[in-house]
């Protein structure tokens, strides 16, 4: 890919979006501690808002960063087909957090401590 403007657009901005509804998934699994669920409506809405924003405006560049660093490094030096490699390593991450989290639930993928106790 040739044009950076092709990677964010066609990898970038999907990939955010994706993580941003794991975090979204996250957020439903620990509000569910919440029990008034007035209260529970109104954590998960301001929640969501502020990880959409750090989605936003930190993550989204950072993950720019990144890609078009490896993204090129990569291309320079094992060219198409390490590009091909990259793009696909990246895919099968985010493709296992999806199958952690909707085969196995939220606290598949949250450290030990976060996990919702028992009920």
């Amino acid at each position: 890919m040739k044009n950076p403007q092709i990677v964010r657009n066609y990898f970038i901005l999907p990939s955010c979006l994706l993580l941003l509804n794991l975090a979204n998934s996250i957020i439903s699994y620990k509000a569910a501690m919440i029990y008034d669920h007035v209260v529970r409506v109104a954590v998960i809405m301001a929640l969501v808002l502020f990880g959409s924003s750090v989605v936003a405006f930190l993550i989204a560049p950072g993950l720019e960063s990144v890609v078009r660093g490896m993204h090129r490094t990569s291309r320079q030096s094992a060219g198409i087909l390490g590009e091909l490699v990259f793009m696909g390593a990246l895919a099968l991450v985010i493709f296992w957090l999806y199958y952690q989290v909707y085969i196995y639930g939220p606290a598949s993928i949250l450290p030990a401590e976060w996990v919702n106790p028992k009920l």
